[in-house]
């Protein structure tokens, strides 16, 4: 079967979809695969799951996925470019484990037996992991990042009984650089820089949990605080208030968007660099770990021609991610999309994106009140920040167009009273808000490592869940291996609450009813909480009772 109709077979692609993609093709003359993931009609990730499905393969996802050593020194990579094929593993017993991007690709397999001395085991890959992830792992296995850090930290001691002047400008350089392409290889999404008295501490936030990476000496702090200023364009004078900048950082064809904030403290400047633009395939709704009846409603909601969806959550917590899930639900052939975003983290064909500039004046209001003016049919709104964009954002949801949008609130009920305090009238916010979408993430147990084992008595009490306790006798959790750096988890899901704005609701709305009765009116019926939700995740072993704990309480 060819590749557009194995795609529409499996419900991924509409003709008018197959259609443009075919007329682009002709002005292009690009692969049909490779037009389809520009216009984002599909990801890599689908097409090679429908060709494994097709073939009779299994798929692995490398995102994230951390391969071997041993693996990658078995093959060069030249070897491993020219014949299409990566190593992923070393099986004992079995020789090589491969990713390929062809099911008929049958000289990988035959190079891939005579290297390992056995015929290798075979997993589909997507095209587009299969030339990040060669780029990244070869990389890191010729250039041994920890070992390089450890050498330029070296460096720095040598010179420590002298004075911080006497440290050259080119180590500290290398060491900035070497600290951001170690949380890039981390998939880090923010590197703290943490003074001490007498050292300085780097953590990295890894899917959602800080993780300390290294340790290097005080007197190397005041430099690398001057080289991330410079490289900001902060003002490396002032050392008494918090200052915020960016700047891009190139790696591997890539480019990374380093967001930095300085914070004065009493052993000097903290920094934190978020790490934006390491983000990873689209999703669709159904792939984002939402179960399948709330999965059913965020289509039904996505799919409404007026109002208001509201997506709430820390910072963090994929709210931009089920946002993008939802355009990828809309007919974006047949529904003119605007977004007003900071930043731009998914490039969308047939998306019309803007990016707010605080510094030139172009916020979400001002971005919303415009687009009014472009014949939309859908209006996304980064963020509720302020009474004129939740005004604009009502008053477009009210004329007819569907508009989504994020609040920061606590669960999916005080997201109410929050809009509130933006002086929303409660009148058009009961007539307006379709549904609130409140959402968490918790880390997945490693399937590499997961293991099922008996529950003690008292054991659930202990961790605040008395209500679980002598109903359930096994749960599940991670070892630790190589495939999650013997940490037990990898990767995330979402935990989420969506509370339906129906008729009841919406007259506790207008009459100013409390938080506490909206929340038991929507529990009635049928709303599932975040704790449930969780919860019911950690009885099937995707996650555990202590991680669904740590993020919902």
């Amino acid at each position: 079967m060819k590749i557009g109709e194995l795609l529409k077979a499996k419900g991924l692609l509409t003709d008018a979809q197959l259609n443009l993609a075919l007329a682009q093709q002709g002005i292009t003359g690009d692969l049909l695969a490779e037009t389809l993931t520009k216009l984002g009609f599909v990801s890599s990730k689908e097409i090679a799951q429908a060709l494994a499905a097709q073939a009779g393969m299994d798929f692995i996802d490398l995102h994230g996925y951390v391969i071997p050593d041993d693996a990658l020194r078995l093959v060069p990579r030249d070897i491993a470019e020219r014949m299409g094929f990566l190593p992923i593993g070393v099986e004992k017993g079995w020789g090589l484990t491969i990713g390929i991007t062809s099911p008929s690709n049958i000289l990988a397999i035959d190079t891939a037996t005579r290297i390992g001395g056995k015929p290798p085991m075979v997993y589909m890959i997507d095209t587009e992991s299969f030339y990040e992830t060669i780029e990244k792992a070869y990389y890191f296995l010729e250039n041994p990042i920890q070992q390089r850090i450890a050498n330029t930290i070296n460096e720095i001691k040598a010179t420590e009984a002298l004075s911080a002047a006497t440290l050259s400008p080119g180590i500290i350089s290398t060491l900035v650089e070497l600290l951001i392409m170690d949380g890039i290889r981390k998939n880090a999404t923010d590197i703290h820089i943490n003074p001490a008295s007498e050292t300085v501490h780097v953590f990295c936030r890894i899917d959602g949990v800080l993780q300390h990476a290294l340790c290097f000496p005080k007197i190397a702090h005041s430099g690398i605080v001057s080289r991330i200023k410079i490289l900001s364009q902060l003002d490396i004078a002032e050392q008494r208030l918090p200052q915020d900048g960016s700047f891009a950082f190139s790696f591997l064809n890539k480019k990374y968007d380093m967001r930095i904030s300085t914070l004065p403290t009493i052993y000097g400047e903290n920094i934190v660099i978020r790490i934006l633009g390491s983000s990873g395939p689209l999703l669709r709704i159904t792939n984002l770990g939402f179960n399948e009846h709330a999965a059913r409603q965020l289509k039904i909601l996505f799919s409404k021609p007026h109002g208001i969806v509201l997506i709430t959550g820390p910072t963090g917590s994929g709210k931009t991610t089920t946002l993008y899930a939802a355009l990828r639900e809309l007919n974006l052939l047949e529904k003119n999309v605007l977004t007003a975003e900071d930043p731009v983290e998914y490039r969308l064909s047939m998306v019309k994106q803007t990016e707010v500039n605080e510094k030139a004046g172009y916020d979400f209001a001002i971005a919303g009140r415009n687009f009014m003016r472009q014949d939309p049919d859908v209006m996304l709104l980064g963020e509720l920040r302020d009474e004129e964009t939740a005004r604009i954002a009502i008053r477009a949801s009210i004329t007819g167009h569907l508009v989504l949008t994020t609040l920061h609130s606590n669960d999916a009920v005080t997201a109410i009273p929050r809009l509130i305090d933006l002086n929303v009238d409660r009148f058009l916010l009961s007539s307006s808000l379709l549904a609130v979408l409140a959402q968490r993430l918790a880390r997945k147990i490693c399937t590499n490592c997961k293991t099922e084992y008996q529950l003690k008595d008292g054991e659930l009490k202990s961790i605040d869940l008395p209500e679980l306790e002598g109903k359930i006798k096994t749960a599940y959790k991670g070892m630790g291996c190589p495939v999650c750096n013997n940490i037990g988890y990898r990767r995330r899901t979402v935990i989420g609450e969506i509370l339906i704005v129906d008729d009841e609701i919406k007259e506790l709305i207008y009459s100013g009813s409390s938080v506490k009765s909206i929340k038991d009116t929507a529990i009635r019926n049928g709303m599932t909480t975040m704790r449930d939700d969780g919860i019911s995740k950690a009885i099937e072993g995707i996650t555990t009772f202590e991680e669904v704990l740590r993020v919902v309480g």
